[in-house]
């Protein structure tokens, strides 16, 4: 029998892409809740009679707009709005929000916090090196070996990192990032094979949710430039339960317990990019303190769990009580992006042949917005087509035959997602 509460909440989401579509679609779900504000939204949002998109896109209307409407509940989608500090501008408001504050935050937006904290709390992560002169920078690269890794140290939408596969390739990836009064990190590559672990935490206690595993890559084989992601799939095979077991125990616990001790207590989604050796080492690639995009479609899509109900224990420091409960079969999600990403997409063109869905398939919303009754492309990632099947084969095949019908004009997309996972393992 379901449950009917006598003060449904009413739920501001901050954000206007694929994560915060798929976030407002999930909060949705809950008997918790009686409305749900997306600030700005996108068309997807837009369209969903659940859901109330408000132009707003700034920390002062979001939080005059909460004060004015009486908002019970607001959840941040992106990471620049936690680092420019809406956390800590409600909180001092006295309204209920959910995320990390600024200060926390720095263990995205600063790679080089990051990374000196992960060395005073013996977290295993590649050796670094950090700049802010690009003439050192280049000394130091001619010492090293390649391939070797150039990072921004700033908020770049996953598109910070660089990857060279030689020293000439460095050198130009250190006159591109590093730009006046700013820094760069340069790191050994590790070798092995990406995952995406996310957890809740409030402070305290920690909540893993499903594995997952994003492509970065813009073309097929890992091949071109990194983007902030061109599909994603869940459970992860690479992570065995004993490589669970280490990634919690080395990396998560670890890193919560140290942001509490250093009096900075992480509340929020906290997601550790993790590189995994052929022997199960783990080592943290980066940390974002906010689900990942687009791992939270596949995530949400297999979440039978009350996602609001989960927050409000993150919020109320009551997660050792929380459980959660997943489909276990398991979910592909096919991003489709604008010609010219990441660089310089190409957007405005009609999106057509959007089709009927089906049980377990869902289109979630990114780069898009709605004029005068058509819908149009307004940014890179523009839609993730994500599926759920009994086998990783067949969520792959739904994902696809979805994915193939839509048309906009530059449409691009991967091939390959979730193709060289061949294990339907659960975790």
């Amino acid at each position: 029998m379901e449950t009917i509460y006598v003060n449904p909440m009413k739920i501001l989401i901050i954000g206007n892409g694929g994560r915060e579509h798929a976030l407002a679609w999930k909060i949705s779900q809950s008997t918790k809740c009686s409305q749900i504000f997306v600030a700005p939204g996108n068309a997807g949002t837009q369209l969903d009679k659940n859901l109330t998109n408000i132009n707003l896109t700034h920390l002062d209307a979001w939080l005059a707009f909460a004060l004015k409407e009486q908002i019970d509940l607001t959840i941040v989608g992106p990471e620049a709005p936690l680092a420019e500090g809406v956390v800590d501008a409600f909180q001092a408001a006295g309204l209920k929000i959910f995320g990390p504050t600024k200060a926390a935050t720095q263990l995205e937006s600063s790679k080089i916090f990051a990374k000196h904290f992960m060395r005073r709390h013996h977290i295993p992560t590649a050796t670094f090196a950090e700049f802010d002169n690009k003439i050192a920078a280049h000394e130091y690269v001619n010492q090293q070996n390649a391939p070797i890794v150039i990072k921004a140290d700033k908020l770049a939408g996953g598109k910070g990192v660089i990857v060279a596969q030689n020293i000439n390739d460095a050198h130009e990836a250190i006159e591109n990032l590093l730009e006046p009064d700013s820094s760069i990190l340069i790191e050994e590559f590790i070798e092995g094979e990406e995952a995406s672990f996310i957890v809740l935490s409030d402070g305290k206690n920690i909540l893993p949710l499903a594995t997952s595993k994003d492509h970065k890559r813009l073309l097929d084989e890992d091949k071109g430039p990194n983007t902030g992601g061109m599909g994603a799939y869940s459970p992860a095979a690479i992570v065995t339960p004993e490589v669970h077991a280490r990634i919690m125990r080395e990396i998560i616990n670890p890193t919560i317990s140290g942001m509490d001790k250093e009096n900075i207590p992480f509340t929020g989604f906290l997601y550790a990019g993790v590189m995994i050796d052929k022997k199960g080492n783990p080592k943290t690639l980066e940390f974002n303190c906010r689900l990942g995009d687009p791992e939270t479609q596949p995530l949400l899509v297999r979440l039978k769990s009350d996602l609001l109900e989960l927050i409000e224990s993150a919020i109320d420091k009551t997660l050792h009580q929380a459980e959660t409960v997943w489909d276990r079969r398991p979910a592909v999600g096919v991003v489709l992006a604008s010609k010219g990403y990441p660089n310089q997409p190409e957007t405005g063109f009609q999106i057509t042949q959007l089709p009927d869905l089906e049980e377990g398939v869902q289109i979630f919303h990114a780069g898009t917005t709605c004029q005068n009754g058509q819908i149009l492309t307004s940014g890179g990632r523009v839609l993730c087509v994500t599926a759920i099947g009994d086998t990783l084969k067949l969520a792959r095949q739904r994902a696809y035959e979805v994915a193939e019908k839509i048309s906009f004009s530059g449409k691009q997309m991967r091939h390959d997602i979730a193709l060289k996972s061949n294990s339907n393992k659960i975790s």
